[in-house]
């Protein structure tokens, strides 16, 4: 135990942090590693490689992110936003880097390259920063008037997604306009500029429509399943209907055998299959109460900043993981988007451990002086 006199750093920290948070990411962290013991040795056979490859990975993966995590959640609000702002110059630089230097993907430009780091996917890293950075331009526009944070606030969102629909990535566009709407609204902005937002989001996804034929096949075969090949949603439903409510147990699965990207879009399917739907609830369970507790401590926030940042990062969270369920159970279209902290992937991972880590120091309970006052600042 720590005393509450402890004066050390990591007392101060222990006795700062929300703990209901703290508690429910470090569950999800563990049970990611858990369930890819599921998901992943299937994949790993069918490529040719070692059994527990991306479990093995993805466990060193994790030890790396728990650094991340554990140390991003020591920073004072003023060192969060210093932070995000390095972080998304090296990352939109990284991103623009994929359009030239990138390595193509199922048609995409997402990945570079790092030499013996392996490859990294930049916009993992983008999105975070993005949010803390939105959330810091919207609270001075709404604080200090004279200054235009609310322009530079609209001229963020575009310097961000052009990059990223000309990979093109239109799931991590989708999510990262998704919650600078968010953000828009919490703010306090008029309802018109708000419907006048959708009006725009609808007109883009028209025109992906319209003139990318990747996006176009997705969203016709989600809406007529004879329209185009839809074994891997299929395949995730069956999941669900083998598993049944307590699953066919550990190691058991067959359907994951043959599930394209079992341990990475589709793990959530193979969480259904050999643990149940009751372990399925669990997770969103899980999900549901970092993303509620953070919106409850930024309600009683009285610095206008950590109010919209923690009200972002926790959008951030929350929306990535229901895209990727709702894509299992064929509730929208695929987007390749990962389960946060259970899919396999190494950059997903650390981008969530530097996403979480700004959640956790910004829900740190301060002395009002430290928020407003020039330490905060």
């Amino acid at each position: 135990m720590v005393s509450r006199a402890e004066p050390s750093l990591s007392g101060r920290w222990w006795w700062s942090i929300d703990r209901v948070i703290l508690t429910t990411l470090v569950a999800l962290m563990v049970s990611g590693v858990v369930l890819l013991m599921a998901g992943g040795p299937p994949v790993a056979e069918r490529l040719g490689l070692s059994t527990f490859h991306f479990v093995n990975r993805q466990a060193v993966y994790l030890l790396i992110a728990m650094a991340v995590f554990i140390s991003t959640s020591f920073l004072t609000p003023r060192q969060v936003r210093r932070s995000a702002l390095l972080l998304y110059v090296v990352s939109l630089a990284m991103v623009v880097g994929t359009l030239y230097l990138g390595v193509e993907v199922k048609g995409a430009r997402r990945w570079l390259t790092l030499g013996p780091l392996g490859s990294v996917q930049p916009s993992e890293f983008l999105k975070p920063a993005f949010v803390v950075l939105a959330a810091w331009a919207f609270s001075e526009g709404t604080r200090r008037p004279d200054l235009p944070g609310t322009i530079l606030a609209f001229l963020l969102l575009p310097l961000t997604i052009v990059p990223l629909v000309l990979q093109p990535d239109f799931g991590q566009t989708l999510l990262i306009s998704m919650v600078w709407c968010g953000l828009f609204f919490v703010a306090g902005l008029h309802w018109f500029w708000v419907m006048g937002l959708g009006g725009v989001g609808a007109t883009g996804i028209l025109v992906a429509y319209q003139l990318v034929p990747h996006v176009r096949a997705r969203i016709e075969r989600f809406m007529d399943k004879g329209s185009g090949d839809t074994f891997q949603v299929d395949t995730a439903l069956e999941s669900f209907a083998q598993g049944g409510w307590f699953g066919k147990g550990p190691g058991e699965g067959t359907v994951k055998r043959i599930l394209p990207d079992a341990h990475t879009d589709f793990i959530f399917a193979v969480t259904a299959e050999e643990f149940g739907i009751v372990v399925c609830i669990v997770l969103v369970a899980l999900f549901a109460t970092i993303v509620l507790r953070a919106l409850f401590v930024a309600q009683k926030a009285e610095d206008p900043f950590i109010r919209l940042a923690v009200t972002g990062l926790a959008l951030l969270f929350g929306v990535q993981a229901a895209i990727n369920m709702m894509v299992n159970l064929h509730m929208m279209p695929a987007k390749g988007m990962t389960l946060p902290f259970i899919s396999y992937g190494g950059s997903s991972l650390i981008s969530l451990a530097l996403g979480t880590g700004f959640l956790l120091a910004l829900t740190r309970k301060r002395p009002r002086a430290e928020s407003f006052g020039e330490f905060g600042r």
